[in-house]
Parts: structure tokens; C-alpha cells; sequence
């Protein structure tokens, strides 16, 4: 499985000699995500010289996408938004790319390997299932996203879909003004690449050659799309179903045994307690437009009839996970958690919950007799997929989950940070 990328420009990345053997000419690659396990990969290639080679065998489903310049496929020419889908093992003709030509490489499920052939009549693979794909994208007209989430706005060109694993390739194009307020996860994974436009959203700010690849179940959201809208190229390995989250919260923390705010302390000392959420760690970064578009998309939940919370800024207000504590010790309560005394909680204000000097040395005892069972909603074995713990994938959480309708819905997997861009010099986002 390939590793979290969550967001990156590819100016960020340095160049390789592009690997594409048994090709004539000069190419180099940006490694946009590679999965170590079986070869497949993400990439960016320039072509700095005319480059080329005959029919043959790719080892991995191969895509080619032309951002810029022209490919030619069985001597047929395509320019910009050219698109080629060679399925592993299916003999593909020759194929060749000008000068200057920029493109996006992608290999699944396989590596580089490539056997060349006579001709495109050679024999296939036995395990072999798809035909050759070959689009002239530019020229396909846009359809509206069937589920475009909160609200209309979201168009798609299908360029690839598998008909027995659901993995696709499509161009997604976001109209100005197209918003949702939500945070989302998937059972597949999902990668990007932008190619038009700017959106922002919780882990930064999409705009050209921006790209990410984001394993299954991996929580995000919050999009906002800027003047002109933005458009991508975007690949699934499988059928993109949305599970939505509100009110969103992380908190973490602990007793630090060897370290204070002063820094490291090697000497024996009382443990210094520490904590932090995604609220804390959130810098308020909306614009007044984006806080306007994800209020529009809740609105048009609303109109709809949908049950949605009202938006709010992140790390502004109240921290959701202090209100979520406190509920579930308002729920302990009412189940005599607290031995029958009051102990009643306003969440309609901000509560201060700073350590500063007190002595916290009597609350584990306490908490460990007060506390019978708190009501953190469904939990524990209820958020995994039945083959968690049992599958073949179960060593890796953010592989595809084989889902279906009605099946329970897995928690998602939570990254708490965004990153900073080394060409652009920027923080983007505010994580989770």
C-alpha cells in the first residue's frame, strides 16, 4: 500500500531519470507516490527530447495523461487531454511523445516492466481481462456528478472504469462556488492532481500541481472552490461511497515523564501532564468567502431537509472535544456514574480548561470510582469492518475495504496535521 501524501506541490519533489524501458529518447519523473509492495505508481513525466517505442506487454495497468504537448498511440496524434488506459498483460501498440511534452504516468498493481512485441496481434496474458482505452478528452463534454455531495455544481469525464474491481479514473471539475461543509472518508483510496483552479480546503490549499493520495478511510473535507472553479484528475481503486462526519474533534495527550515546558528533564520528577486537539492546533485561516460557501452548502442541507450543524471556524468557540467529554459525563451521570451528587454541565459557553498549577493528583482514583461506562457513541468493535482483525489486508487499515450497502460503517483513519510546502514556503490548512 502506498504511504499517506496529504498535500503536496509537486515542486517539492526532486527529478529522476524516468524509468520506461525500452523506449528511444529522454524523459525525467517526478515520483508523485509509490507503493514499495508491488510497484505502482504515480508520476509526473517531462519528455526533454522526442521519445518512443514499439508495440508490447506492460507489466502494471499503465495510464498515460497529456497535460501539455501531444502523444501519438498507434499513429493516432492527441494533444492536450490525451488519454491512453493499457491494461497489464494486453499487447499495446507503439506509442511516442513530442518534445516538450508533459504528461501523468500511473502503474497499478505491477512495476515498469514492459516486454516488447512484434505487433499488437501478439498474445495476451491469460489473466488478461480489459481492451486498450485510448480518449481525446478535450473533446468529451462534461455530465453532472451523480452524487455530487451537499450541492450541485460537480461535473466528471469517466476515462477509465474497471467493471469488476470499481477502480476509475475520471476528470472532476468543481464550479465556482461549489462548497461542502463536511468532513468525508471513503472505503478507497483516492488521489488527485490539479490540473485548473484553486480550492481550499482542511489540509491546504489545491491549486496547479498540487497532488495527493490519500488511503482508504482517511477523514477530510471542508472544500471551498475559488473564481473559475478547479478541475483534477482523480483516481479511485474502487467504488467512492462518502460517510460523512460533523462536529469533529481529536484530543490526545498524557503524562510526560521526562520532559517540561522548559524542555527535556533527564532527572526523576512528578509526571507533567499534557494535552492538545485539533482545535488547539488550529490558526483561524478562512477567508470570509469560504466561511460563506460551507454556510451556503449546510443551507442547502437544510432546504433539502438533512439534519446538518451549523458551520463554525475551526479553532473558534467552543473545542468540540471538551463539549464531547462533558456530554458523555452528563450521560455517566444519569447512569449514577457520579455516585447521585450533580454534577451538571452548560455546553453553550466556552469552558476553561487549562492546567496551569492544579493538582490533579486525586483524578485518576476518583475517576477510576465515579466513572462507570461514558457514552462516547458507537465504539470499540462497533467502528471496525468485520474483517478488521481477520483479513488479508488487516495489517493495514487504509487498504480498500470491501464495503457494500448496509454493511456497518468503519471509523475513519484521522491525520492531524497539514504540511509545509518547501517550494511555496506556505502552512496549509489546519489539519483534522
Amino acid at each position: 500500500m502506498r504511504p499517506h501524501v496529504e498535500l503536496i506541490q509537486e515542486d517539492d519533489y526532486v527529478w529522476h531519470g524516468a524509468e520506461l524501458p525500452g523506449g528511444e529518447g529522454r524523459a525525467s519523473e517526478r515520483r508523485l507516490s509509490v507503493d514499495e509492495e508491488d510497484g505502482s505508481s504515480s508520476l509526473r513525466v517531462d519528455f526533454h527530447t522526442s521519445w518512443g517505442r514499439g508495440p508490447g506487454i506492460h507489466h502494471a495497468n499503465t495510464e498515460y495523461y497529456v497535460l501539455d504537448g501531444a502523444m501519438t498511440y498507434g499513429g493516432k496524434q492527441i494533444g492536450k487531454g490525451g488519454y491512453v488506459y493499457a491494461p497489464k498483460g494486453v499487447p499495446t501498440d507503439a506509442i511516442t511523445f513530442a518534445e516538450g511534452t508533459r504528461i501523468l504516468h500511473y502503474r497499478e498493481y505491477g512495476d515498469a516492466g514492459f516486454d516488447a512485441v512484434d505487433s499488437i496481434k501478439a498474445p495476451r496474458w491469460e489473466s488478461a481481462r480489459e481492451d486498450i482505452i485510448v480518449i481525446d478528452s478535450d473533446a468529451m463534454k462534461w455530465d453532472a456528478v451523480p452524487n455530487p455531495g451537499p450541492m450541485p455544481g460537480l461535473f466528471i469525464k469517466y476515462l477509465h472504469v474497471d467493471p469488476v474491481t470499481g477502480f476509475y479514473t475520471r476528470l472532476v471539475h468543481a464550479q465556482q462556488g461549489w462548497s461542502d461543509h463536511r468532513l468525508a472518508h471513503h472505503p478507497c483510496y483516492e488521489e488527485a492532481y490539479t490540473t485548473q483552479g484553486h480550492m481550499e480546503y482542511n489540509f491546504g490549499t489545491l491549486d496547479l500541481g498540487t497532488y495527493f493520495f490519500r488511503p482508504a478511510r482517511v477523514k477530510h473535507g471542508h472544500f471551498t472552490t475559488m473564481e473559475g472553479g478547479a478541475t483534477w484528475l482523480l483516481r479511485s481503486d474502487g467504488e467512492l461511497k462518502n460517510w460523512y462526519t460533523q462536529n469533529e474533534w481529536v484530543r490526545w495527550g498524557g503524562d510526560g515523564v521526562n520532559y517540561t515546558a522548559e524542555g527535556l528533564n533527564e532527572e526523576p520528577h512528578p509526571p507533567t501532564r499534557w494535552s492538545s486537539s485539533t482545535h488547539d492546533l488550529a490558526t483561524p485561516w478562512r477567508s470570509e468567502e469560504d466561511m460563506r460557501q460551507m454556510t451556503a452548502s449546510w443551507q442547502f442541507q437544510i432546504d433539502q431537509g438533512q439534519q446538518n450543524t451549523p458551520i463554525k471556524h475551526q479553532g473558534t468557540g467552543a473545542d468540540p472535544s471538551i463539549l464531547a467529554i462533558m456530554k458523555a459525563m452528563d450521560a455517566a451521570n444519569l447512569q449514577g456514574g457520579h455516585g447521585g451528587h450533580e454534577h451538571s454541565h452548560d455546553h453553550d459557553h466556552d469552558h476553561d480548561h487549562s492546567h496551569g498549577d492544579h493538582d490533579h493528583s486525586h483524578e485518576p482514583a476518583e475517576a477510576a470510582r465515579e466513572v462507570i461506562n461514558l457514552d462516547w457513541g458507537w465504539s470499540g468493535k462497533a467502528v471496525e469492518h468485520r474483517d478488521e482483525r481477520t483479513g488479508p489486508h488487516a495489517h493495514n487499515w487504509g487498504t480498500r475495504v470491501d464495503w457494500k450497502d448496509g454493511d456497518p460503517i468503519p471509523a475513519p483513519i484521522i491525520s492531524s496535521l497539514p504540511v509545509r510546502s518547501r517550494s511555496r514556503g506556505r502552512w496549509d490548512g489546519d489539519g483534522m
